[in-house]
């Protein structure tokens, strides 16, 4: 029975769906069933939306309130949460860093930078630094009259040019009776020079990073707190050099 079905299928006529008439192709292709089909049910559905939110409209509360009315804007015709103040306190850099590390390597990274500081600062011994403290020698004398006639390379026992030196100062009698070792030509002098204020510079750089990174752990670790459930308040807000300050309720643990 199938074959001969299949047979009969074979000898049929095939029928073309009718196309545009000649006298109305300047108006486009002729709109088929499936064509119209889908026409009418985006059509249908759209309205169905639309009186869905008439209703919507009809049965709401006048004085249902929600904190996303006041804590959300619009743009570009969008709704779009606004930022909490806490979040402007936080820069680019330390969002991106908070977002992608985790405290443990934070605080590795600084650690290992801490290291290379105190290395440096061995190496430097900080003899130079414009933010160390300066040292006063105070010199006592018996009259008035020495003190008009004081001169610091004499008391010191060094040349005059050494007066200024906080370092390497060496006196008349060791300069009489031994040579002078390392570099005394004054290009090699400027070279070396140049090369420690590098080193300062360096060593500045990463006291500053050192800090920022302090800062990043300490404001991971409050989000961190801050999951707990227990009750908290506010002591101290956040700042791009601090994080912020919680109390949290004392709880015996059990």
């Amino acid at each position: 029975m199938s074959s001969f079905r299949k047979a009969l299928k074979s000898r049929q006529r095939n029928h073309h769906e009718r196309s545009q008439p000649g006298f109305r192709k300047h108006l486009g292709l002729l709109e088929k069933k499936k064509d119209y089909k889908l026409r009418a049910d985006d059509y249908h559905k759209k309205q169905n939306t639309l009186a869905a939110l008439r209703k919507k409209a009809l049965d709401k509360n006048p004085d249902e309130f929600y904190y996303n009315m006041i804590n959300s804007q619009l743009q570009d015709g969008v709704h779009v949460a606004k930022k909490a103040n806490e979040e402007l306190e936080v820069t680019e850099e330390q969002k991106k860093i908070m977002r992608t590390q985790d405290i443990k390597y934070v605080e590795m990274k600084r650690v290992a930078e801490a290291k290379k500081i105190e290395r440096l600062k061995g190496e430097l011994h900080l003899l130079e630094a414009d933010s160390k403290q300066k040292n006063k020698h105070t010199f006592f004398v018996d009259s008035k009259t020495e003190v008009q006639s004081f001169e610091l390379a004499n008391h010191l026992n060094t040349a005059p040019e050494l007066v200024g030196r906080v370092f390497n100062r060496p006196t008349l009698k060791t300069l009489e009776t031994k040579s002078i070792q390392g570099a005394v030509e004054p290009r090699t002098m400027k070279k070396l020079a140049k090369q420690r204020n590098h080193q300062y510079k360096i060593l500045s750089q990463r006291i500053d990073r050192e800090k920022k990174m302090f800062v990043i752990t300490q404001k991971i670790q409050t989000r961190k707190d801050l999951q707990d459930r227990n009750k908290k308040v506010k002591v101290q807000k956040e700042t791009p050099n601090a994080a912020a300050i919680y109390k949290f309720e004392t709880k015996r643990k059990r």
